[in-house]
């Protein structure tokens, strides 16, 4: 098995993605918020580049049952439903909705991966149920939305424990890219939790904009046995995600 891992969503070519298992990265809190709102059923998540495009996605989807999400330097973008923090996607809010989404980091990776053989959103409340959907894969493409071009500590570490996860599941060898080794190396010296993202880049501008129950809830690790997977320019919770309980990961 080869695993490519990519730090920011700049780096990586179309020839590495083409053909590829993809899983996408945004711990603050893209795909964390996409994970929070499948589960608690939303009928899907259509990320977008920009809110023009959201805004016309929307329209086209019909506003009946689509919702606008996102948000442009963290914050939420007037006129929209909802931001990107995972605690406002409860299921009174969310349940039987579309959800259109444009964030300034976490949404564009999904289309770039649209060449892939398939993608999947990752964080930390479902990185065991990723590692085990994607563990046979003979090719992975491990991409960390990062933070405007830069690496974010917080997507890297998420990036070495999926790693982790894999080797304890995949017993065959591993064909790392230096990335991959460099986010292993960092996942096996930190402890995940709120402090630690308190301590990151992301985390810290996010406590400046007055989020920081937000990183409590993105610790969580291993909370949710889902699958987010890209069908139909959307995230949706696939099959698989059905036959995974904790209790297998």
């Amino acid at each position: 098995m080869k695993v490519d891992v990519f730090f920011h969503a700049g780096e990586p070519a179309a020839l590495e993605i083409m053909g590829s298992t993809v899983v996408i990265i945004d711990v603050l809190r893209t795909t964390s918020t996409i994970v929070e709102s499948l589960v608690n059923g939303a009928r899907g998540v259509y990320p977008t580049s920009s809110a023009e495009e959201a805004t016309k996605l929307a329209a086209s989807l019909g506003r009946d049952d689509t919702l606008l999400c996102g948000e442009s330097k963290g914050m939420m973008i007037e006129g929209f439903d909802l931001g990107n923090s995972p605690r406002e996607f409860v299921e009174d809010r969310v349940a039987g909705k579309r959800l259109v989404m444009t964030t300034t980091n976490g949404t564009w990776p999904f289309l770039m991966a649209k060449d892939s053989h398939s993608t999947f959103a990752c964080c930390l409340m479902n990185i065991s149920a990723v590692a085990y959907t994607v563990a046979e894969a003979e090719h992975l493409v491990v991409v960390c939305a990062g933070e405007e071009g830069k690496l974010s500590m917080d997507d890297a570490v998420c990036a070495g424990i999926l790693i982790e996860r894999i080797q304890e599941k995949n017993k065959d060898n591993i064909e790392l890219n230096d990335a991959g080794y460099v986010a292993l190396e960092i996942s096996y010296r930190v402890n995940v939790d709120t402090e630690f993202l308190a301590m990151t880049a992301s985390g810290k501008n996010l406590i400046e904009m007055g989020f920081d129950d937000d990183l409590k809830h993105c610790a969580q690790m291993d909370c949710y046995p889902v699958v987010p997977e890209m069908t139909d320019l959307g995230l949706h919770l696939q099959p698989i995600s059905r036959k995974i309980s904790k209790e297998n990961l």
